[in-house]
Order: C-alpha cells, then structure tokens, then sequence
C-alpha cells in the first residue's frame, strides 16, 4: 500500500522532559509492528500549537521544578483532583484549539493517541466543541492519577497498573474507559542481551560490581556532584556508569572531579543505549520518572530512588518501594548507608530483581496498541450502527 494512501494513527507528545517522548515512540515503534499497513506519526503538541512560546514554557517548567521543588509539589496537591483551580489551570493551558484542528485536518487521522496531559485537555476541547469526532486514547506515563490527564471527551485510558486504575476511578472516571497495559516501553528493552559482549563493547570490567547513575534526560542526579561524592566515599571500588543526560556541564564537572577517583568511572552525555548499560548493571540509582523506572523493571533491574520532587516523582517511589523494585533514601545519610548496604547484599538485589516479574513490561506497548485499535473499531462500528439505524 502507498504509504500517502495508509491509515493514520496521531501520537501527541511533549518535550517536558524524555518520558512523553519515549511513550510514543514505543507506541509508534509496536503499531509499525503489529499493524505494518497503518502509519503511525508523532507530534510535538507544544511545537505544533505553541511554536512561539514552546521553548519559554519548557525552561521555566524544567528550572521551576528543580529550583522550587515545594513550591511545585504544593501545587500538584492542591490539583490532583478536580476542583476550581485545577479547572482554571487546565483552561488556561488548554489553548491552541485552531492550531490543533488545523494539525488534525492535515493528518486525518482516524485515532489520537496523547502521552502528554495538555495534549488531551486540547483534543477533549476540540470534541466537546463538536469540531472532530475521532476517536482517543490517553497513555498516562507515571504510576500515579492526576486531574490534569482526565477530561470527559477522552474514549480511553491505558494506565501502568491496577493502582493507577483505582485512583481514576476514585477520581470518577468510568472503569469501562481504563485498561491497566503497563507503561509503554520501547522494544529494546524487551530483548535478551549477551552481558559478557556488552561489557566489552564499553571497556568495562564484568567482574566488578556496576552502579548505574542516571538523572533522566536533563542530567539532575539528585544533589548533583555532592551525590557523586557520598558515592566517591565508599570504602570498595564500583564500577559507575554515569549518565548526564543533556547536562554537559554536570559531565565536564565530573570527569574533573572524578579523575582520581578509586571507582572505575564510565562517563556518558545522552545516550539511545541504556538499555544496554540496564543490562549489565546491579543497581540503578534515579529519580523515579515512571518511564525509566518500567524501563529498569523490564530489565529486573533494582532501584534506589534518592530525594524524588514533590508531586508524581513521590507517587512513583511509594508505588515502587511498595512493590518491592525499588528503596528510597530520605537523606544523604541514609544514601551512603543504603547504598553500601545494597552492593553488598547479593540476596536483596536477587529478591529486587524478582520481584519485578510481578509486571510484564515486555508486551506493555503492544497490550497499549490493542486498546487503541479496539477503541477505534468500537468507533467505526457505533458509525456504522447510527448510518444502518439513521
């Protein structure tokens, strides 16, 4: 089939840090998959509807949450459900209907798929306007609810667990309109790896212990350096895999500050294979974005979590801690403490590991797919009911 003539399937993401991004793409990336004759395609919600004050909006979300991280938190409280504010702030983020409908009318898609919450709070707007009537789906990318993903013109939801499932229940959504896939995850991550070959592919040693260190896309590991030096003050030698992310100036630090370090250090800027450094890793040390942490239980692949923000990086690290994927360190004292104790219990990381088999993020992005193709063949076919039936 000429790919001009293929059926669209629309994935809206937003650049506000890498998990919206990586959501669609494993979602792109399962439909050319299981369904080769559809075209999946993804837009920038934020590039396509506010060009003009994309790059402003971004850096003050990213900068606001790491320098008034409280501040922040307080806010996302005081919306988690729906209430006066949490309405005013989703009319006034709500904008860009024109540029919205104008997107929708190039693409002529036959479902909208969003993975970021402004995207569908636009494209409810456009429904209940009655300006479109396609068919849409919602991916929520943490393991927690919130009122600014829900809107009443939304068909369905895929949600990363039973937990988030509840909560938009008790947030008074339909339980008809959620289905528990898993966070969707790339495919990469659900491949087996040789350990001994990727090792050598870097330079690294497979008979030492390896911590992974990660700050998601920006860079921001914890404390920053004063997390690397607590890690820099263990009494054994680790192998560190560091990743920086966009932050090259945390990574220049860094390799000065590291150069005489007793740990065997492997220093990274952004990188597209981390689930490769997943796989030879025995403890990731993150900020618990809901993206990365399946990414890591796709990998059985341990945790701990240090200082996460306030708002849906403490939901995430409840739900993991919970599940027995992950520990948490309120402070740096306990950092030092915890992490020495992990490196050196075989049997806790084991039991880490093992209980990350309670998921199955292997198959979350096709599971996701499914819901999307069913949501929209459930469409067609109410169409088809009206036109027989006038």
């Amino acid at each position: 089939m000429n790919v001009l003539n293929k059926e669209k399937i629309l994935i809206l993401t937003g650049n506000y840090g890498d998990g919206h991004n990586q959501v669609a793409q494993a979602l792109h990336d399962a439909i050319q998959i299981r369904y080769p004759s559809l075209q999946p395609v993804i837009f920038d919600f934020m590039e396509c509807v506010h060009p003009y004050s994309k790059q402003f909006s971004r850096f003050i979300y990213l900068h606001g949450v790491k320098k008034f991280p409280q501040l922040y938190g307080y806010i996302y409280q005081k919306t988690r459900r729906a209430n006066k504010l949490s309405n005013a702030m989703k009319a006034i983020l709500s904008t860009g209907v024109g540029r919205m409908l104008k997107l929708i009318e190039q693409v002529q898609p036959t479902v909208v798929v969003s993975t970021f919450p402004l995207a569908a709070a636009v494209i409810s707007k456009l429904k209940s306007y009655g300006l479109i009537d396609i068919p849409t789906v919602t991916s929520i990318t943490d393991h927690t609810d919130h009122s600014c993903w829900i809107y009443p013109f939304t068909d369905q939801y895929v949600v990363g667990s039973n937990l988030v499932r509840d909560s938009l229940i008790n947030l008074g959504v339909e339980d008809t309109r959620i289905t528990e896939t898993g966070i969707p995850i790339r495919q990469q991550f659900s491949h087996s790896f040789n350990r001994e070959r990727i090792f050598r592919k870097y330079g690294l040693d497979p008979q030492m212990p390896t911590l992974l260190i990660m700050g998601g896309g920006c860079g921001m590991i914890g404390e920053g350096n004063a997390t690397i030096q607590g890690i820099n003050s263990l009494k054994d030698p680790l192998q560190l895999i560091i990743v920086c992310g966009h932050n090259e100036k945390l990574r220049m630090e860094l390799k000065e500050k590291l150069k005489d370090s007793k740990h065997r250090i492997h220093l990274t800027g952004y990188i597209t294979y981390i689930h490769e450094l997943m796989a030879i890793s025995d403890l990731m040390i993150t900020k618990p974005g809901g993206v990365t942490t399946f990414e890591a239980i796709a990998m059985e692949l341990p945790m701990l979590l240090y200082k996460p923000i306030p708002g849906q990086e403490q939901d995430n690290a409840k739900f993991l801690v919970r599940s027995g994927v992950a520990v948490q360190a309120e402070s740096s004292q306990d950092f030092i403490e915890f992490l020495s104790n992990l490196m050196r219990d075989k049997k806790l990381l084991q039991q880490m590991r093992e209980n990350t088999r309670q998921f199955h993020p292997k198959e979350s992005a096709f599971a996701s797919v499914e819901v999307i193709m069913n949501t929209k063949e459930a469409k067609n076919n109410w169409v088809d009911v009206k036109y027989m039936f006038g």
